[in-house]
């Protein structure tokens, strides 16, 4: 048998072909909202297109919306710790009492506005909470623009006005600051919101606009309580951009450098300001089918607040039983927005 040879320049060409073909990656990016939702096309898409073009389209994904890759939403932070995915979007607190110290930034009236408190998020993560996330790779930090109180036959418009209703909650802080205002909470991860709102399961659900009619609650409720925009949000929710850690590991060092160009405190704050931004179109979607939106008054949110102060001091209690410096982590945390709020 006569073997053949190829000349070496060819062979040289042949192997640098293969080498370049390897190094493309395509990232699983899992999430729990729907193909339309902002966090799909205006998050996601924005940051994978950037991705792809500072990588000469070396780093691509491939984003699996409303769970496509299977599981529930509160599955999806151990889906990217297992490699099911290599990267999910979710929200912290639908792992209730995993992640105590980041929980901080969902306390009643702490945030200023959602870039800022997310740029806050991120640097307090670094500092102070890398432990808590240790076997995932986290890519940002963030939050929603500030939420609102949506109810089906009752509007809300003074703290009495809370009790006796069965209301949604996504995170365990946010529960606990309902039930502080006379509400009956219900947690539950958002997209289980429409059904439990046309079966009664609950009265109505805090979220913010830009995902209520995205999950028809302008066609489900009747009324908005929307908090006066002058004081700190009633409450927000803290998401993660968590990665697998050896999928990250695995990239080769030119697509590692893009990645983490496009990680951390700037993705971060585009994470918030983008999410916040959608809450425009969100509240004229919602003028549009007829919700009745009553702006709470400062004088009756200081009643709110002073209603909720106690969760502070709480949170801060039991992050100090678990070995931490709860006092300190909330000051920092605080102090943190200020620093970031122009």
């Amino acid at each position: 048998m006569k073997l053949v040879r190829m000349p070496l320049v060819a062979t040289c060409l042949a192997l640098a072909a293969m080498a370049g073909q390897a190094q493309e990656v395509t990232l699983k990016v899992h999430h729990f909202l729907g193909p339309q939702s902002t966090q799909h096309t205006a998050m996601f898409g924005a940051w994978c297109d950037k991705l792809a073009k500072e990588s000469a389209n070396k780093l691509k994904c491939q984003i699996y919306p409303s769970m496509q890759l299977g599981g529930s939403p509160p599955q999806l932070y151990d889906q990217a710790k297992d490699g099911v995915a290599d990267i999910i979007w979710t929200v912290a607190g639908y792992s209730a009492g995993r992640f105590p110290k980041i929980e901080v930034f969902e306390l009643p009236f702490m945030m200023t506005n959602a870039e800022a408190t997310s740029r806050a998020a991120w640097e307090y993560y670094d500092k102070y909470d890398r432990d808590e996330f240790k076997d995932t790779h986290i890519l940002a930090v963030h939050v929603h623009g500030p939420g609102n109180i949506y109810t089906t036959n009752k509007p809300i418009k003074t703290m009495a006005d809370f009790k006796g209703l069965k209301l949604r909650a996504p995170t365990r802080l946010t529960n606990k600051m309902l039930a502080m205002m006379g509400a009956t909470p219900v947690g539950m991860p958002v997209p289980a919101v429409p059904e439990a709102l046309s079966k009664g399961v609950i009265d109505g659900a805090v979220i913010p606009y830009e995902v209520a009619p995205g999950i028809k609650v302008n066609e489900l409720t009747k009324y908005t309580a929307e908090p006066d925009r002058q004081f700190n949000a009633l409450y927000t929710t803290v998401f993660l951009v968590a990665m697998n850690k050896a999928k990250y590991e695995s990239l080769p060092p030119d697509l590692k450098k893009v990645l983490d160009a496009n990680s951390g405190a700037d993705f971060s704050a585009f994470m918030g300001k983008t999410q916040a931004a959608a809450d425009v179109p969100g509240k004229a979607q919602m003028l549009a089918s007829g919700s009745q939106i009553t702006v709470i008054p400062g004088p009756e949110l200081d009643k709110w607040r002073k209603a909720t102060d106690a969760l502070d001091d709480q949170w801060a209690a039991d992050i100090t039983s678990k070995g931490g410096d709860g006092k300190k982590l909330l000051q920092e945390a605080r102090d943190l927005i200020k620093k970031y709020t122009k």
